[in-house]
């Protein structure tokens, strides 16, 4: 049961990932490519690898969580890792399906506040789920930075 469970997390994480992609995909030839991008912007090709590796560490991550005894904080944290995973969603959305790069950059802000409270509730449950947490932590720290500066290149695309 325990695996079934962890599948069942993994599918969860990857589900979100792939719908964010059917809104990423479409654009990255056409829209995204004609954005002025900084120096630091990394090639295209690069996402889907990260982020699948993401999903399945933040699968992991829940997967631990969930299978720790019942109480308020487990439950706590649970209810965050939804509310992250669903912020999460919402960027891909924000900014590749409606090309609002701003409302994008203050969507991962919150997102960015989401994973730090979900990591750190999740480091009172079980520290090997709060570590699982920061390489995704990091990279939507990275995704940010880029975020802002695409924002600030482009300022008439929104």
């Amino acid at each position: 049961m325990r695996w079934l469970t962890l599948a069942l997390w993994i599918i969860a994480c990857l589900a979100v990932g792939g719908l964010g992609g059917r809104w990423t995909a479409p654009e990255i030839a056409g829209w995204y490519r004609t954005l002025a991008k900084p120096s630091f912007n990394p090639p295209s090709w690069i996402f889907g690898p990260v982020w699948t590796t993401l999903y399945i560490l933040m699968a992991i991550a829940a997967w631990l969580i969930s299978r720790m005894p019942d109480s308020q904080l487990r439950t706590l944290a649970l209810a965050f890792f939804v509310l992250q995973l669903a912020l999460n969603l919402a960027w891909s959305w924000i900014f590749f399906h409606r090309h609002a790069i701003g409302s994008a950059a203050l969507e991962v802000a919150v997102l960015w506040i989401a994973i730090a409270a979900t990591t750190l509730i999740f480091s009172r449950v079980s520290s090997t789920a709060a570590w699982l947490m920061a390489p995704y932590w990091a990279w939507v720290t990275f995704a940010s930075i880029l975020n802002a500066a695409i924002w600030r290149l482009n300022q008439t695309a929104g």
